[in-house]
């Protein structure tokens, strides 16, 4: 049977999915074509149920839970993982209210985190997450949100942090940080779904326990970062919720969910 799958060519995505996609464990007779895209093209895609199975923003997710199924293997959440505002110099509350504030697309859940604890910002502007931090050094904008390697170079830049969204909602809720999940549309049948979730635990830990034919394919899509970088990237977003979000995760996406409403 042929899937369709979507992913970001980011280090966590790469490293969960590189046994899956290169049949480096037993697919059980299904065969994935991947379509590799930024997290808010695939967002986009998911509201048109254009992929089998796919990575999304949990926020996105939230509005097509009658389209799609959150697995319980390969979910972004945890602590100190969260999106962060930055900006060129200080910047009070009041001027990331007026903005421009540039993100990272609309159905992030950066951008709902941004809401939750900016209500009412005034000028909103969505871009690629790449083009963010020079967004900011070049002060196009008053303040950005960066997410994925971002926040493990941004200083290096000249750039400072203002808020750390993740940081803020561990402190409130006292609860792991919902990013994103993989989800399977649910025009596939229960059994399917059940196998690839379980294709999708063994193809992490395939990755923990064959590293160096994973990092190369995690180096094809990197976009020369560097070695250092990559690796923080992974072991933050890559972590015990990825193998299974288990009772505590869910609780999380649940919350997130009660927030938004």
């Amino acid at each position: 049977m042929n899937v369709t799958l979507g992913f970001s060519p980011c280090p966590n995505d790469t490293y969960m999915f590189a046994a899956l996609v290169n049949q480096w464990i037993d697919t059980r007779g299904l065969r994935f074509h991947v379509h590799m895209e930024d997290v808010e093209q695939l967002n986009e895609w998911a509201g048109l149920g254009h992929l089998d199975v796919t990575k999304m923003s949990f926020h996105r997710a939230m509005s097509l839970e009658d389209t799609y199924q959150l697995l319980s293997s390969g979910s972004a959440l945890g602590v100190g993982c969260g999106p962060i505002v930055i900006s060129l110099k200080p910047r009070s509350r009041q001027e990331i209210l007026e903005g421009p504030i540039a993100l990272p697309g609309h159905w992030t859940t950066a951008h709902l985190l941004f809401n939750l604890f900016y209500p009412g910002c005034k000028q909103k502007q969505f871009h690629l997450f790449s083009d963010i931090e020079r967004l900011v050094a070049e002060e196009q904008v008053v303040a950005g949100v960066i997410i994925h390697e971002n926040r493990f170079t941004y200083e290096a830049k000249g750039l400072q942090k203002v808020t750390d969204l993740g940081e803020a909602w561990e402190n409130e809720t006292l609860s792991p940080i919902p990013l994103g999940g993989i989800f399977a549309h649910r025009r596939l049948s229960n059994e399917h779904i059940n196998t690839i979730d379980i294709l999708m635990r063994e193809s992490i830990i395939f990755a923990r326990n064959h590293p160096d034919p994973v990092m190369e394919y995690v180096r094809q899509y990197s976009q020369e970062m560097d070695e250092r970088v990559m690796k923080s990237h992974i072991d933050l977003y890559v972590n015990d919720f990825s193998l299974d979000l288990g009772d505590k995760g869910r609780e999380a996406v649940a919350l997130l969910k009660k927030r938004l409403r």
